[in-house]
């Protein structure tokens, strides 16, 4: 599946026989997914380490990676395209739990739902860099209207995605596995 904003493109660097760096792929991801009771919702992991320090040389793995969370140590890169919410409260529930049943089943449902049913919490850091349109970062207090440009530091904190522009948002998450213990 290709998004409206069109594809997500990787490019991919290397070390070539003779020594010298090289670029070993360009193009769409191999890892695209969609979920069929949110159209528009489409994800695109780009790579995946599986332990920090990462090897360099590591082969690509990105094709076989399931879940939100990245490897025990590692990373994952990802754009996700979001569309905009419904207006029913039901069809908008029936698509988080479709999304997170599908693509991220991994992730911690068990806080609070109440303020939105896309809440959900990771053992990551994560970076996530709004692309292009604009998004609410909701938290179990408050939120926060993301514009493209705008970086988001998301520390394990139980937190929902929330389209309400009307049009596209396309993000970009780096998780990075963390330690929860304080």
């Amino acid at each position: 599946m290709v998004s409206e904003l069109g594809p997500v493109r990787r490019v991919v660097t290397g070390i070539g026989e003779d020594g010298r760096s090289k670029i070993e792929e360009d193009g769409q991801s191999p890892s695209i997914k969609s979920v069929a009771e949110r159209p528009g919702y489409v994800v695109s992991n780009l790579w995946v380490t599986g332990a920090a320090p990462s090897d360099v040389h590591a082969a690509d793995h990105v094709v076989g990676h399931e879940g939100v969370s990245p490897p025990p140590g590692g990373s994952v890169i990802r754009v996700i395209d979001v569309p905009p919410e419904p207006d029913s409260a039901e069809e908008l529930a029936a698509m988080m739990k479709a999304s997170f049943g599908q693509l991220f089943d991994d992730a911690d449902r068990s806080h609070n739902q109440s303020v939105h049913p896309g809440m959900h919490q990771t053992g990551t850091v994560d970076y996530a860099i709004v692309l292009a349109g604009e998004i609410y970062a909701v938290m179990d207090a408050e939120e926060s209207l993301l514009k493209a440009g705008d970086i988001l530091i998301q520390r394990g904190t139980n937190h929902a995605w929330s389209n309400r522009s009307g049009a596209l948002c396309r993000l970009a998450f780096i998780l990075i596995d963390a330690n929860r213990e304080a």
